[in-house]
Formats: structure tokens, sequence, C-alpha cells
């Protein structure tokens, strides 16, 4: 108890003396894990918008103008009893104009004043829990129908969710590629601070090796220094990341909740914003440690 006393009493002095240096080892170690935290924020609505995607994918088979009865059966036939189904709801042409003109009502005279009606009718289709854990059956059915006589072309959400999803995984990839240069970058800034503090107190240093001063006793201020450095980076990096959200959610929060679909943006889970917290300290740590290893 009495060394850590020691340790934060030496860490914070020196902190104190040389606190440009450490105010911009703390700036930039809270510039990578903003970077990070922000990542983070967009990622959680991301999941979020996929998920309720995922959720809502319908299949949408059309059927051809000449398409009769019995075809129509088959289609819905083999709908049912595929298992995969909670909702089968059948569009025909008439209903299906209907419905352009109430979603796009900009357009519904252009479409009224053509001389055929050009929407096909067709099947729309809510998957239920097991559709949504075995995606290669409803690949499957979407092959069967496809083939049934009376089909036109059948419509599964759920391909474009898969290439958005490898699309957004590419993201993450380069994300984490530019938050692991950003880790190091602020872990080298925390040594350089702490290595200028080591050479400030050469002297001292000296003195305690000559009378026998346990290693420990030498290098624990400047590994307490770079957690400190880490912490306090860490803090200002949540407060820029909790007023960017705000700023965010006030300006644009309404706009972008109705055009992905969801009640509004999310922040970051409070246990991410801890291990942000101990992801600062420890970039700290490190290179506190770094700095402490040349000590001799």
């Amino acid at each position: 108890m009495r060394a850590l006393k020691y340790f934060f009493s030496e860490a914070t002095e020196s902190l104190w003396r040389s606190r440009r240096a450490a105010g911009l080892s703390m700036v930039t170690i809270a510039a990578g894990l903003f970077v990070l935290g922000f990542f983070l924020l967009i990622n959680a609505n991301l999941q979020r918008v996929i998920g309720r995607w995922t959720d809502s994918a319908e299949v949408s088979v059309y059927v051809r103008d000449d398409a009769g009865r019995e075809q129509l059966a088959a289609v819905n036939d083999l709908l049912t009893k595929s298992g995969l189904t909670s909702s089968i709801q059948f569009f025909s042409k008439e209903e299906a104009q209907r419905e352009f003109a109430r979603d796009f009502p900009d357009l519904a005279s252009a479409s009224a004043a053509l001389e055929r009606n050009p929407f096909p009718a067709s099947f729309a289709v809510r998957l239920n829990a097991r559709a949504q854990s075995t995606p290669e059956e409803v690949d499957s059915m979407a092959s069967l129908l496809s083939s049934l006589p009376g089909v036109a072309d059948v419509r599964y959400d759920r391909t474009w969710i898969a290439r958005l999803n490898s699309t957004i995984r590419f993201v993450r990839g380069v994300g984490i590629a530019i938050i692991v240069f950003l880790a190091f970058a602020s872990a080298m800034t925390v040594a350089s601070v702490v290595r200028l503090t080591a050479m400030a107190r050469s002297d001292e240093i000296e003195i305690m090796q000559l009378v026998g001063a346990p290693f420990a006793y030498i290098r624990g201020p400047f590994i307490i220094e770079g957690f400190l450095q880490g912490g306090m980076g860490a803090i200002v990096s949540i407060l820029l990341l909790v007023a960017t959200f705000a700023a965010i959610r006030a300006r644009f929060g309404t706009a972008l909740g109705d055009a992905v679909g969801l009640t509004g943006v999310a922040f970051v889970p409070l246990q991410l914003l801890l291990l942000l917290v101990v992801g600062g300290m420890a970039l700290g740590c490190l290179g506190g440690f770094i700095v402490a290893r040349t000590v001799r």
C-alpha cells in the first residue's frame, strides 16, 4: 500500500512538471480511443439496422400475367408446406397498382395513365424464425419456386442483406487496422513523454540505485504515470464521444431513424465504454512499461 501511494505521488508530480507533453500524450490517446468509440457507435447501430431488416426479410414471388388458378394454387401450396413462412399474402395486379399509388403518390397519376397495368401479381411471404436460422432452406425454396410454371421471378431480401453484411465486414476490417495503428501511436507517445521524465530524473534514479532502492520503486512511478495518462485520455475520449453523439442525435437523429427504420440512434453500451477506459489505461501502462524496462 505504501509503495502504491509512493508510485501515484511521484507519477502525479511528474505529470504536473511535464504537463504540456503529458497533455499532448493524453490528446493522442483520446483521439485514438475516440475513433474506436465512434467506430463502435456506428457498428452498434448498423447491427441494429441489419438485425431489423433481417427479421423483416421477405420473399416476393412474382407470377406471370397468364398464370392460371392451378399454377397460383401450386405456388401457395409449396409456400404453405415449406414450414418457413409466417404469413402469405397474395396481391393481384390491381392491388399491386393500388399499393404502388399509396407508397408513391407522386407517381400514381403516371401509372394510372398507362394503357395497361404494368404491375405483376405477386405473393408477399413473411419468413418465420426457422427461416432466419436456416437461410440455405430458404434458398432451396426460392429455387423450387423459380422452377414452377407461371412464376416470373423470385426475389429474396436476404441476398442483398448478405451483400451488405460483406461490405460492413470489409469496412470493419479497415477500421480495425486504423485503430491498431492509432493504439500503437498512442503507446509510443506515452513512452516518449515518460522517457522525457526518466531523463529529467536521471540523477535521482542514479542516487536511488546507489542506495540500493528496489527496481520496483524506481520503475513503478513510470508505469503509473502511463496508466494515469491513458486513463485521463480515455475519459476525455468518452466525453467527446458523448458530445458528438448528442450533436448528431439532435441534428440528424429523427431523419436517420426514419431512413433506416429504427426508433432512434443508440449510444455505445456501458460495457464498451468501460472497455474504452480499461483500454486507455492498458495503452498508457504499455507505454510506461516500455520506458521502465530501459531503466537500469
